[in-house]
């Protein structure tokens, strides 16, 4: 559920969250003053925790030893087609 950010009328403000299908807040729960929903951008992420890496979740599920292993052993694929860069300019006399 998302949290929407309320500002009262004297100013301050505070957080609720609440179902995207809520009707907005009228009235301060706390202290009873004529609110109105701020609106904002909003984060999208949220980091927790000691420290988050682009690594952490790129390719779940996938280890990079298994795709060096296929193209050392023979597994067909766009690695083991390719010609080495030296191949390529002696062929062309570069």
């Amino acid at each position: 559920m998302p949290t929407y950010e309320y500002k009262r009328e004297d100013g301050t403000t505070f957080d609720v969250i609440q179902k995207m299908s809520d009707d907005p807040l009228k009235i301060c729960p706390e202290t009873g003053q004529k609110v109105k929903r701020v609106i904002s951008g909003g984060s999208g992420v949220v980091y927790k925790g000691e420290g988050w890496y682009v690594t952490d979740y790129k390719d779940r599920g996938k280890k990079p030893a298994a795709k060096s292993e296929s193209s050392s052993n023979g597994a067909p694929g766009a690695a083991s087609e390719v010609k080495p860069a030296a191949d390529h300019n002696s062929k062309t006399g570069a």
